[in-house]
This record gives C-alpha cells, structure tokens and sequence, in this order.
C-alpha cells in the first residue's frame, strides 16, 4: 500500500473524528435520556460508531470519489476517524458521564429522615468530589424558569474528577499497547466486533466509486431483515393497529423459580458467526449450565446470606463469587502465557538487547510501561485521598478493577459477546473479601462513588481500544501512527465535554426524574442503590463470609482446569472462556440463543459447503449487523423530530 493511502493521521482525519466523538456524546445523550431510544453505546459493539461510519463512508466519501476522487477520505485516515468514534461510544450513558452527575448530587437530594444519610454518609464525602450540594434538587428536579445554570459549582470536581479519569483511560490504553501483540500475533484472536468497518474500510480499494462492501447483493440481503423487522416494529410505536412482532420469548422453569430467555439479535448473530465453532459452543453451554446451577439452588433454597449485597447477580451472590474466581484466573493465565512477550517487551522499555520491537505500537513500550505505572499511581493515590485510607485496600480495589476489565476485554475480543457484564464488579470485591466491618465509613461511602466509572460497566475505554488497535494495525495509518494515542485521548476529552454539556443542561432544564430510557435508571434507582448499600453496611456491618471465599475458589479451579485441558487435549471441545461471564443474568444470557444459532449455522455451513461457503455467506452475517445498527439509528432521529419516546430497537 502507498504511504499516501496509509497516512490517516491527517488533520482532516482528527477535525472529523473529534466532530463525530461531539456528535456522539451529544446525541447519546439526548437520545438515551430525553428520548428514551436506542442505547447505540450502550455495549461492546460501538453502535453508534458503526451507524455514523456507514453514512460517512457509504454516503459522503462516495460522493467526495464521484465529484472529485483524491478529495476523498483515504483508508488510513477512515480508520483513525473509526477508532476515535470507537472510543467515544465508551463513554456517555453507562460509559462514564450519565452516572456522573446522579451519582455526585444524590446523597443529598435522596436524603430523608429515615434513610438518615446525613448523618451516615455526607460527612464522609471529600467536598471536593462534588458540586454545590444545595444545587442537587435542581439538578433531579430542574431548575425554575428563566434561572440561570448553576455551571460554576461544577468546575472544581469536574477538575478533581478529570485528572482521576484521564488516569484511567491512560492506563486502559497502555495496556491495551502492552497486550496487543501478544493478542493479535501470538495468539491471533479474531476481534470480531471489529469486521464489519474492517470490510468497510477494505472496500476503499474499488477502482470504481461505490464502496465494494456497499456492492454485496449477499450483504444487502442481510441488513434488510434487521432493518424491515425492526421497523415494522417501531410503526407499531406509533401506529398500534399495524401487526407487531416480538422477538423475545420466556420459558420458565425450575417451578417457575427462573426462566430461559429466546431473544433473537441479529447482531450477535453476525457477530458469533465469526467466531471459532468451539468458542461459540462455550458461549451458549456455559450459560445454559448457569441456568441449571440457579435452578437447583433455587430449588434447593440454597441462598447466600450476602444475596442483597451483590451488584448484578442479586439472585445467588455464591456465583458471583464463582465467576470472579473464574475470571481472575482467566486473566493470570492469559498473563503467564505471554509471559514470554511481556519479558521482551520489558527488555525493550530498558534499552537491552533481544526485546520485542515496538516500531508497530502507538506507544513506545517505555511509554506504555510508564504510563501504566504513573497512572496506576494518580488513581491509587486519588482513591486514597478520597476516603480509603489503607494503601491495603486501594490495592485490592485496582486488584478488582484491572482484572474485571482485562477479563472482559479479552472476552469480547476472542469471544464477540456485545454484550458482557462481570461477575462481580470491583466494590463488590472489596467488601466481600474483607468484610465491611474492616472498612470504616469514610471507605465504604468512598467506593459508593466508585460506581460511576466501575460498576455498570457494559463498554468501556479498554475494550474499544483494543479493539481499536486491531482496525489500525489491519488497515495502516501511516508512519505517524504514534499520534493515534493522542487522538484517543482527544476523543475521550471531546465525548465527557459534549455529553456531561447535554446531560447536565437537561437535567437542570427538564429535571433529572423526568428522563425516560437509562436516564430514567441513571437518576433514579440506580443513583439510589450505591448509598442505600453503603447506608445499610454502615449501620449493620458484617465480616466476610466464608462461603464467598469457598466458591471463589470453586470458580477458579475449574477455570484452571478448563484451561489446561483446553491447551493440552486437542479433543476437548468446551473453551472456557465463556464461563466467567454465564453467572450473571440478563443481559447476558439473553445472547446464548443468538450464539446457539450462529454455531449451528456455521457448524451446518462448514459441513456441508466448506470455508469456500462460510466466506462467501460471510457479506451476509455482517450485514445483520449494519442493518441493526443503521435502523435503529434512523428511528431515534425520526423519534426526535416525532416526539415518540422509547423505541429501543438495537438493544440486546
């Protein structure tokens, strides 16, 4: 490839990518709290990325080759826009900034005389964390008409909180740069969420104007059964006499203790079907065996005593504990097997000989090995000054986090789950491991606020990174490709500015309570359920409990064990790397049937037709997941002018 095709890091590539991040942060914003709508960041696969992607590309640079073929957007300069777009969608929403602002005024605006938080938690709360507290009813409420927005009483934590997440972000890239040979050349994982701009981008070489993934009958075929269902379903919305189609199916079982869910996704569908047969067979087994496991205990009444206390597997927390144990191993053993490439890449951050080559990074490996550490230190010492006073502790919460993330990282990289949650999140960890009884007050209010970056975690900056890096290195950016960090970062910066800039002015205008979809979540329950859990472990702590540590154990033995038999017997057929994630509930065990159909498919395909048939159907699965993503963009614009609220299409 010429070096022209490949320079992306063009300043046109950076306007455009920092406009559509605005674009992105701005309209999932709105979309997701004042609409109601589609979710379009609310998972791994970047929706809204891809939705943007397919215009930009399909429409604009087709018409940029038509009137004038060298002012079109070259392949190196369109995966630079895709992979800043990539890292936008980690963040509004229950990326990061639609829990930031809930999450910092409601301790006080939920304060009542009953729950007694002002006495159990505001004092514990560093008054530099947060705005104004007698602005917290205006900010749920709105403000009275004609007042001005009270912007100043955010300016000292939005510093505060801004150094602590640039830290983060720092950090989740550069051990994305650390891991990304290891993953890519050495183990050579798939990244399916990837393939889709992946062919998008592929397609720039046509001769002619129009795109050749655009050219695909097989393609078309397959974003018109997303795009036809999903909108007969969204006229449905507005006009209730036109025939509706459901989607989703609930089968109970275990006398009605539980249910299996049937919910079809086209684009988990396409992703899966990309997938290895074995990994995809993982996937959908392990969370039928969840299922099993739940409705024996169930039956049983086999129930945790800390059952209340866990965030997002409220149904049994001993699987909480089983799947973090699973999922550490997950992570250590990924670590110890590329402990080879980890040695090298250390020689090489030293100056020795005989390291890794870090020409092909966007970090130097000396970079990202001291961005990782001082970043990990401006967390460690943040977290410390903002209530949990043992070094101990602080440790055991980035202990939790970096594992948490690297699992599901790997995950979704390898696996192509779009939708993935973790066992148990890093507060949970915490508490759980040593007991609330050895925290004190000041600790445990301080991890309360830990969930706005840490807890609901559906997407987040590292996966889109990682993710990121193999559109880069797959496509070329060019010999400046060290300037990608900086235009992730900037996409990072430009996404939290317009995102809180519409959170924050809606809420004060309209009120908080009043947003519907994951606002009406964001400033309700969900920013209730941190300060209740916190309230209640204050008044009544607990040490920890026994049996925890007993199925953490549990989980971690039989990933082990699924993992050497996965490395030394060829004949085994289950990969465990979808054990981790089967304890957890919806959302995540509403993809296993979409996963069972992928592998049927392809196991049917490859059979009966070979790979010669499995690449030529492959146009076909992707353009399930264009058509999804590209409908449900298209009726969260129509529900903006319309004024209907809650068409969710997209969502898994």
């Amino acid at each position: 490839m010429a070096e022209s095709e490949g320079n992306g890091l063009t300043l046109r590539a950076l306007v455009v990518g920092a406009l559509l991040c605005a674009c992105i942060g701005a309209g999932i914003s709105y979309g997701s709290n004042v609409i109601g709508g589609s979710l379009l960041d609310a998972n791994f696969s970047t929706g809204a990325a891809l939705f943007l992607f397919f215009f930009l590309v399909g429409g604009l640079n087709t018409f940029l080759r038509i009137v004038r073929r060298s002012a079109a957007f070259r392949r190196g300069e369109l995966a630079t826009i895709y992979v800043m777009m990539m890292v936008a969608c980690a963040i509004p929403t229950v990326g990061l900034t639609g829990y930031l602002p809930p999450l910092l005024a409601a301790p006080f605006y939920y304060a009542t005389p009953e729950n007694d938080w002002a006495d159990l938690i505001q004092p514990h709360i560093q008054p530099w964390l947060i705005p104004d507290p007698s602005t917290a009813e205006a900010l749920f409420e709105g403000l009275p008409q004609g007042a001005p927005i009270p912007w100043e009483v955010w300016i000292n934590p939005l510093l505060a909180w801004g150094v602590f997440l640039l830290a983060l972000y720092v950090v989740m890239i550069c051990m994305m740069v650390i891991l990304r040979k290891q993953w890519m050349d050495h183990e050579r994982l798939i990244y399916p969420l990837v393939q889709v701009p992946l062919d998008i981008i592929r397609g720039e070489e046509t001769p002619g104007y129009i795109n050749l993934f655009f050219k695909s009958k097989l393609m078309w075929a397959g974003f018109l059964i997303p795009f036809v269902i999903q909108s007969i379903i969204a006229l449905h919305r507005y006009y209730p006499y036109l025939p509706n189609l459901r989607l989703s199916y609930e089968m109970p079982i275990f006398r009605n203790t539980l249910s299996i869910p049937f919910f079809l996704s086209f684009p988990t569908i396409g992703f899966s079907y990309l997938i290895n047969l074995d990994i995809a067979f993982g996937l959908w087994f392990f969370s039928l065996l969840s299922v099993v496991e739940k409705g024996i205990f169930n039956v049983l009444g086999f129930i945790s005593p800390e059952q209340s206390s866990v965030y997002g597997v409220g149904e049994n927390s001993y699987l909480a504990h089983q799947g973090m144990g699973a999922m550490i191993v997950l992570v250590l053993f990924g670590l110890w097997a590329g402990r080879k490439n980890l040695k090298g890449l250390w020689q090489t951050a030293l100056g020795k000989e005989g390291g890794e080559d870090d020409s092909g990074e966007i970090l130097s490996y000396r970079s990202a090995i001291l961005g990782l550490l001082g970043g990990l230190a401006v967390m460690g010492i943040w977290l410390w000054k903002s209530g949990m006073s043992s070094g101990g502790m602080v440790l055991l919460f980035l202990f939790g986090a970096l594992v948490v993330y690297l699992g599901l990282t790997r995950i979704v990289v390898q696996g192509g789950v779009e939708v993935a949650r973790s066992p148990m999140i890093a507060s949970d960890f915490v508490i759980l491991s040593v007991g609330s009884s050895a925290l004190g007050s000041a600790a445990l209010v301080s991890l309360a606020f830990t969930y706005i970056w840490s807890a609901d975690i559906s997407t987040f900056v590292m996966a889109s990174s990682a993710n990121g890096l193999k559109l880069a290195t797959e496509t070329g950016i060019g010999r400046r490709k060290r300037l990608l960090f900086w235009a992730m970062m900037l996409s990072v910066v430009v996404t939290c500015a317009s995102s809180f800039w519409v959170l924050a002015r809606e809420s004060y205008l309209h009120g908080g309570i009043n947003f519907v979809g994951q606002g009406g979540w964001s400033f309700g329950r969900g920013a209730q359920y941190p300060f209740e859990y916190v309230g209640q472990a204050i008044q009544t702590p607990a040490d920890s409990y026994p049996g925890g540590w007993i199925f953490t154990g549990v989980g971690a033995s039989l990933m082990a064990l699924l993992m050497v038999a996965r490395r030394h017997y060829l004949w085994w057929p289950l990969h465990p790397i979808g054990f981790p994630i089967s304890v957890i509930g919806y959302p995540v065990l509403t993809v296993w049937f979409n996963v069972f159909l992928a592998w049927l498919f392809k196991l049917c395909i490859l059979k009966y037709g070979g790979p010669a048939l499995f690449a030529k159907s492959r146009p076909f699965f992707l353009g399930l997941v264009a058509g999804q993503f590209v409908v449900a963009g298209i009726w969260l614009i129509i529900d903006h002018f319309t004024g209907m609220v809650g068409n969710q299409l997209g969502l898994t």
